[in-house]
Order: C-alpha cells, then sequence, then structure tokens
C-alpha cells in the first residue's frame, strides 16, 4: 500500500535565502525609494542598468529555463524570491512579464518550436525582454483575445519583441514594427501601453491550439508569482509601520504602545504570515508541476491581493500625516497593491476558479476571503 505524499518543504532553503540577499543588496544600491520616487513622474522609471544587473549579471532572468535551453535550470520558488524582492522595493522592471509570464509561454513552446526555443535563449541571457501582449487584467481562466490593438499592457514600452496572439496562433513581433501608445496606469511603476500589430507581422510561434494552452501555463504561472510580489510588498509595509510606529512619540509614549494600534499590527502579522504561506505553497506547486497547481494558484491570489492592499492601507493610515505625503513611499505601495489586486485575474476572479476547481456551487467561493 502506498503511503500518503510526502509533504512539501515551504521553508527558504540556503540557496533562496542567498538569492534574497544579493537582490536586496543590488535594490538598495540602485532602486532605493528615494531613487523611485524622482523617475516615476519623469515618464519613464526604470532605473538605467538594473535590469542588465538584475536580469543578465546575477542571471535572474533565466531562472525558469533550463540549463539546455540558456537559463539557470532553477525553479518557480527561486524566482518568487526575486519577485517578493521586487515587490518590497517597489521596482519598475519587466521580471513578472518577461521572465516569468513570456518564458512560461516559450518554455510550453520551446519542444515542438525552434523559433519560440531560440527567443527563449534571448529571455533567459536577459539581452531581450518579451512580453505577452494581452491586459494586465488578463485572467488565466479566459481565452486570450486576438484582437490587432490591445490596451494596458504592462511593461510594452520596455520590450523588445512582442508575444502576440491571434487567431492563427502566436506570432513573435519585433517591438519597432509595433505601435505602443502609453497609457496612463494607476501605479506609475508599472507602465501600461496599448499595443497594435498589423496581421501580417512577425513569426510565428505556435497554432491556436498550442498557443492557447501555452498562453494559459504563463498567465497561470504568472498568477501564482504575482503572489509572491504582493507578499514582499506587504512585508515591507508591515516592518515599516512598526518600525514607525516605534520611533513616533505622542503623550511621551511611541504611538505603537497603544493597545488599538497593537491589536491593528498583529492582525497585519497574522495575515502576512498566512499570505507567505499561500505564495509559497503556490510557488512550489509550480515548481514541482503539482497537479494541484491551479487550484494552490487561485487560493494565493484569492487571499494575497487582498493582504497586500491592507497592509498597503494600513501603512498610509498608521504613518498619519507623514503616509500621505507624495515624498513617503508608502503610496508606491498602495498604488502597486491596488494595482496587482486586478492584475491576471482579480480575487473575485481566482474565488469562482477555487469554487468551479472543488466542485463547489459559485456561491460558496464567499467564503474564501482574506480575513
Amino acid at each position: 500500500m502506498e503511503g500518503p505524499e510526502p509533504m512539501s518543504d515551504l521553508l527558504y532553503s540556503e540557496t533562496e535565502d542567498d538569492l534574497r540577499a544579493a537582490v536586496r543588496s543590488l535594490l538598495a544600491d540602485r532602486a532605493g525609494h528615494q531613487e523611485l520616487l524622482g523617475r516615476i513622474e519623469t515618464g519613464s522609471p526604470y532605473v538605467p542598468g538594473l535590469w542588465k544587473a538584475l536580469a543578465g549579471d546575477m542571471g535572474a532572468a533565466g531562472l525558469l529555463v533550463p540549463e539546455k535551453l540558456g537559463g539557470q535550470g532553477a525553479s518557480h520558488r527561486e524566482a518568487a524570491v526575486v519577485l517578493e524582492e521586487l515587490g518590497r522595493a517597489v521596482t519598475p522592471a519587466p521580471y513578472l512579464t518577461s521572465a516569468v509570464v513570456a518564458t512560461e509561454t516559450l518554455l510550453a513552446l520551446a519542444g515542438e518550436s525552434a523559433p519560440a526555443a531560440e527567443l527563449l535563449a534571448e529571455l533567459a541571457s536577459g539581452r531581450t525582454v518579451a512580453v505577452l501582449a494581452v491586459p494586465l487584467s488578463a485572467s488565466p481562466y479566459a481565452e486570450p483575445s486576438s484582437a490587432s490593438s490591445v490596451t494596458g499592457v504592462a511593461d510594452a514600452g520596455t520590450a523588445d519583441v512582442l508575444l502576440v496572439p491571434r487567431a492563427g496562433g502566436l506570432y513573435a513581433v519585433p517591438a519597432a514594427e509595433a505601435t505602443v501608445e502609453p497609457q496612463t496606469p494607476l501605479d506609475l511603476t508599472r507602465p501600461l501601453a496599448k499595443v497594435t500589430t498589423e496581421a501580417g507581422s512577425g513569426t510565428r510561434l505556435a497554432g491556436p491550439d498550442e498557443a492557447a494552452a501555452a498562453i494559459r501555463l504563463g498567465l497561470l504561472a504568472g498568477a501564482g508569482l504575482l503572489a509572491s510580489e504582493q507578499l514582499g510588498l506587504a512585508e515591507w509595509c508591515l516592518e515599516e509601520t512598526v518600525r514607525h510606529t516605534r520611533e513616533r512619540h505622542q503623550f511621551n509614549r511611541p504611538v505603537g504602545s497603544f493597545q488599538a494600534l497593537k491589536h491593528r499590527m498583529a492582525q497585519l502579522w497574522l495575515d502576512v504570515v498566512g499570505a507567505r504561506a499561500a505564495a509559497r505553497a503556490a510557488a512550489d506547486a509550480l515548481a514541482t508541476g503539482s497537479p494541484d497547481a491551479p487550484l494552490t494558484v487561485a487560493v494565493a491570489q484569492a487571499y494575497c491581493s487582498k493582504v497586500a492592499v491592507r497592509a498597503a492601507e494600513e501603512c498610509v493610515q498608521l504613518h498619519g500625516g507623514i503616509g500621505m505625503t507624495w515624498e513617503h513611499p508608502a503610496h508606491l505601495a498602495l498604488k502597486r497593491a491596488k494595482s496587482d489586486q486586478l492584475a491576471l485575474g482579480s480575487a473575485g476572479r481566482h474565488q469562482d476558479a477555487i469554487a468551479a476547481l472543488v466542485d463547489l456551487p459559485a456561491p460558496a467561493a464567499e467564503v474564501i476571503e482574506a480575513r
């Protein structure tokens, strides 16, 4: 008789801790909050040289790509650690869009499509940035649009190649052959654009059926690892709030010593712990190819998206008047959290997916809440 399947170890490995330390050090040195505050209104929030250092020199862009295809041969767990740190720093970088969503889409095609394998090697090296030309809000549970013009495409302005879904399949279109019109996003650290391509442009990577399946896998991986970005953001908000309430005094006492604030921060800490478990479970399920990955990802997104928003709201509120100012980075975290809440499927879409995956009637999904 076979025994129960061994439980996954969701603790961080030594390798993951070392990777975290390296990424955090790089971001603190090159892309701190004050650097971002000075760039977000320039129309180009990306820090010069940061992508080369992170994706190319550090090799983070190729973490999901096998060594035989030119990558690092790591897994979604390591990529999740990178996204945690990018979330903490609210870093403008096309990591989620290129190194996760586009890369995962191409990985699903690399075995049968030579052009996809070649492009994948370029992405893994960090020399090329590719973006899947779908709205940031695109859900893994819906068919991708095949329209020639798509709005709300994240990081399209920095892409070298656009992966364009069409009725005939998936096409790789050089960005120079497309029209990319910047749009005004809520989150200025993740620029959006309207992308328009001509019907005959680009190289065909896959037919309609293969393309649809690959895109779903790409968006599912993106949604699962977005939970890690939300986790990192929530952790920073909690730590920054605790630090501030220790230092801020009122009536000759730290404001953090007042019981009402203690309770709010204690509840937030519990929420963040739950978010860490959900995000790590999603990353591990993707890394191991678990058949429960779709359910685990849906649970992680339904939970983590709400925790990130609540943590950012508490960060703004408990900083008082300081948190309301443009000079404090709390608003960067709040805008990223609200943007992420709608990215790659809303919490409601993921709750509906949970209900379908566990064969519950749709109203039963309402019990799956972040609080």
